[in-house]
């Protein structure tokens, strides 16, 4: 695997200064009842790295309430590895370092706590103003990653993740905690080598797995990430029932591919499971070019013992999304994100149609996050760059029409670096 610099320049480039600013200016109307926080986490490195999943972790925050952009902040995820010169991933004893993190991918808000997540590490627990607490592991109850997908129930609220990447085996677990946020199941899963997983897919009624072939390669140790296409490794689903999550999971054989993320998954009344995906054909395959990827649908039949695959859409696109109040229901619209075409997509699931809010040529948009409404469905909200101005935007879209000009627009005090994930925390 190559690597590059891209990482480090251009909207992509690291921004040096932690920003306080209040009362920031906003053309169009910010709906009142938009009040609490959008955070939004992805890779600052101080100095360098050698790729862009690797560079440390810094949140962007701003405060929204009564109509009006109370603040902006970005702050680093200060790890207890932050700053330091020598951060082993490896304890005197063998053991993974779970303190190691760049906590760089994700930030969620469960049982009162807001974590900020990368897949090889512990959380890092944070607050609403972006100080970090320090590393949270279930009042001791994980020794192990967290997955920076995890999946909240809408019905239950309880938070379903995994971890991976241990040397010996089991090299994946599942872990369920209750809406409490007490860890109430631990399961290993049975895979035969060191896969990256980084997402799952959770239903009503079952947890999805994804087996893929890009594999640790001791080889890109040091040289950016780890992980190499492996052609023989092979491609499965695994299915486990939540009902019975002891009795393991069922693996099912698919086409060769990878996922990074789920749009969502559903059951069928069939008895089937439903799995939407941003699909690639293979990733980081020595001698081959990295295609885009495309929404596809999965449709497992338990039954059958079969997988039947889709290729929904072919615009390039990834961070899709739904309306989380109904992930894991067949839910209706998803959205995702085409930085090639500088649009976010909003697919019509049920009639199979779409359409889509253009930025304009140079505006690049990031991940866009649903936040529902009281009245009406709700709205969609991305941080934008303008490359011409070298600067960025909070957009409001309106997610019914999202074609329309947008709701409204923060004008933000500094860049934000193009990144990965984030949530809508409402308050109370």
């Amino acid at each position: 695997m190559a690597t590059t610099d891209f990482h480090l320049s251009g909207v992509y480039a690291p921004v040096h200064d932690e920003l306080t600013e209040f009362d920031l200016p906003v053309t169009g109307a910010l709906p009142p009842e938009l009040v609490g926080w959008y955070l939004r986490n992805g890779p600052n490195p101080r100095e360098s790295s050698a790729h862009w999943f690797n560079g440390d972790g810094m949140v962007h925050g701003i405060r929204l309430e009564n109509g009006r952009a109370a603040w902006y902040r970005n702050r680093w995820v200060r790890t207890e590895s932050f700053g330091k010169s020598e951060h082993p991933m490896y304890n005197a004893d063998g053991t993974r370092n779970l303190h190691n993190s760049v906590a760089n991918t994700h930030v969620v808000n469960h049982a009162g706590r807001t974590l900020a997540l990368v897949e090889s590490s512990l959380p890092y627990e944070i607050t609403t103003d972006l100080e970090t607490v320090g590393a949270y592991d279930f009042d001791g109850e994980l020794a192990d990653s967290m997955t920076a997908h995890p999946k909240i129930c809408p019905t239950t609220g309880e938070l379903h993740f995994f971890g991976y990447g241990s040397i010996t085996t089991p090299h994946v677990s599942y872990y369920r905690a209750d809406a409490a946020g007490k860890l109430v199941v631990k399961q290993p899963i049975d895979v035969p080598g060191l896969t990256m997983m980084h997402d799952f897919a959770l239903t009503a009624d079952h947890v999805v797995f994804y087996d893929l072939p890009v594999v640790f390669d001791k080889t890109s140790v040091g040289k950016g990430m780890p992980f190499q296409w492996d052609a023989s490794y092979g491609a499965r689903l695994g299915v486990l029932r939540r009902d019975r999550p002891e009795a393991g999971v069922r693996w099912i054989e698919i086409d060769p591919c990878y996922v990074f993320h789920t749009l969502n998954a559903f059951d069928a009344p069939d008895g089937r499971i439903v799995v939407q995906v941003m699909r690639y054909d293979h990733l980081w395959w020595a001698g081959h070019a990295d295609p885009a990827s495309s929404l596809w649908r999965w449709t497992i039949d338990p039954a059958a013992g079969t997988v039947t695959e889709e290729q929904l859409d072919d615009m390039p696109g990834e961070f899709p999304r739904v309306d989380d109040r109904f992930a894991g229901s067949d839910v209706r619209f998803g959205h995702m994100t085409s930085v090639d075409h500088n649009l976010v997509r909003r697919y019509d699931l049920h009639a199979n149609t779409t359409t889509e809010h253009h930025f304009g040529e140079g505006h690049i948009p990031g991940e866009a996050v649903f936040v529902p409404a009281e009245h009406g469905e709700g709205w969609l909200l991305t941080y934008v760059y303008d490359t011409a101005e070298d600067r960025s935007d909070l957009v409001v879209l309106d997610a019914g029409n999202v074609a329309a000009a947008p709701v409204a627009t923060v004008h933000l005090p500094q860049r934000v670096p193009f990144g990965f994930h984030g949530n809508w925390l409402p308050e109370g």
